[in-house]
């Protein structure tokens, strides 16, 4: 695997994990679902950066970028009504539509780098695969 590849690889991981904790903190608030979530619209921000920084770097690897574009415009989506201009099931519905692309570009990353790994061993390292060595 490629140092970008990797490095796109785990800011993809750090993202999607960091979704996912915000989308459980407002799954767990105490607020009944007709009121505003309130979530921090600073870290907000400074995820949509880095979506926005990855998917830069992200412009050599074709199969991710469509996954990345589809993330930062649900985020931007979401920064538009956050703070409290959405309840908590629409919050939900947001944060959810930006793991899920996150999500697929994480596996099309690593299913592309288990492929890569396969096709550049040796010729001997693939004989003694093939023969079980």
């Amino acid at each position: 695997m490629t140092a970008e590849r990797s490095q796109l690889y785990y800011t993809c991981v750090f993202l999607h994990v960091s979704f996912q904790a915000i989308q459980n903190s407002v799954a767990t608030s105490p607020k009944r679902d007709d009121t505003p979530c309130w979530l921090d619209a600073q870290t907000l921000r400074m995820l949509l950066g880095e979506l926005q920084r990855c998917r830069q770097e992200a412009a050599p690897f074709k199969e991710v970028n469509q996954p990345l574009d589809t993330a930062i415009y649900h985020c931007g989506l979401l920064m538009a009504q956050c703070p409290a201009a959405l309840n908590r099931q629409l919050c939900q519905h947001h944060l959810s539509a930006i793991m899920t692309p996150l999500k697929e570009a994480t596996a099309q990353l690593s299913s592309s780098t288990q492929r890569t790994s396969a096709a550049s061993s040796s010729p001997r390292q693939r004989l003694r695969g093939w023969l079980g060595w």
